[in-house]
């Protein structure tokens, strides 16, 4: 498999499907073509399951030691010091990671060479109730409120409970103006729909409000990149959509199967999303005017 033996290649990785480590290597190496663009230099954080997903995960920033020389790395700066990190630069270094138990690649928002400035911009709307027409209303609001701005938003389920609103910038403004324009965002938004959206922290002061989280916009932060298989039984993978797509789909409609399907009938929604990537810096403003 692109020359990479896979560990254990029997391991069970989601039981109730009876999907192995070899299965999930397949499957990267197959989705490989269109999940690279969300990938390529981008510092990765693995999520790991050495005994499946019933056993328990941990996340790995660091590279390991035993790591071959090709996987491409790269440093950055931590509160300890430097820090050297895998990127996924090529279907041999998705199929190494899946052989490694990772079936999660959490990406950075901006690139290896300008860590300091992202180059897309992630709004996480988490439900707190199974109320799906709520989370599916929160998530056009916000869509809609960023197209209104001249902003490119682009949609994916998430492969649990919500979906990302994902916008591509050019990466000319750092961390902090971008996750200020993004909470001005959130806070404006919520204002004008107290009943629907919140961005209380706490789960426990929510009520039955949709949670627009926008944390993730910070140095060092990291998202579930497209097409990256969750560790949720049911093998569910995050996938793009069109926003004609959001009603009809749930955050955990597509899995492992059911998303190669997909792909062989159609083009990725997000083909060619670099080139519709916008300057934040004039419409900052405009949203702390709200």
């Amino acid at each position: 498999m692109n020359g990479i033996v896979i560990p254990r290649p029997d391991k069970i990785m989601y039981r109730y499907r009876g999907i192995t480590k070899a299965d999930v290597a397949y499957y990267y190496q197959n989705v490989a073509d269109v999940m690279l663009p969300h990938l390529i230099d981008r510092p990765i954080t693995m999520q790991r399951w050495p005994d499946g997903i019933d056993g328990p995960s941990f996340y790995e920033k660091k590279v390991p030691d035993h790591f071959p020389d090709r996987i491409a790395t790269v440093v950055v700066n931590t509160a300890d010091g430097p820090q050297r990190q895998v990127t996924v630069q090529d279907v041999t270094t998705l199929v190494h990671l899946a052989g490694q138990a990772c079936l999660t690649p959490h990406a950075w928002l901006s690139r290896r060479d300008d860590l300091d400035h992202p180059d897309q911009l992630i709004i996480d709307l988490d439900p707190t109730t199974d109320d799906l027409s709520a989370v599916r209303r929160a998530t056009m609001i916000v869509g809609e409120a960023l197209d209104d701005l001249g902003l490119v938003p682009y949609l994916r389920t998430t492969g649990s409970r919500g979906y990302h609103v994902l916008v591509p910038i050019k990466p000319d403004l750092g961390f902090d103006d971008v996750r200020r324009f993004a909470r001005s965002l959130a806070d404006g938004l919520t204002h004008r729909h107290p009943e629907l959206l919140t961005t209380e922290q706490r789960k426990n002061r929510r009520g039955d409000r949709v949670y627009v989280d926008v944390l993730r916009n910070g140095y060092g932060q990291t998202a579930v990149p497209a097409y990256a298989l969750r560790g949720r039984r049911g093998a569910p993978v995050a996938t793009p959509l069109d926003w004609e797509e959001l009603p009809r789909t749930a955050p955990d409609r597509f899995d492992i199967n059911s998303v190669q399907r997909r792909l062989q009938q159609r083009d990725c929604p997000w083909r060619g999303i670099r080139r519709h990537a916008r300057s934040l810096a004039p419409v900052i403003d405009r949203v702390d005017a709200w």
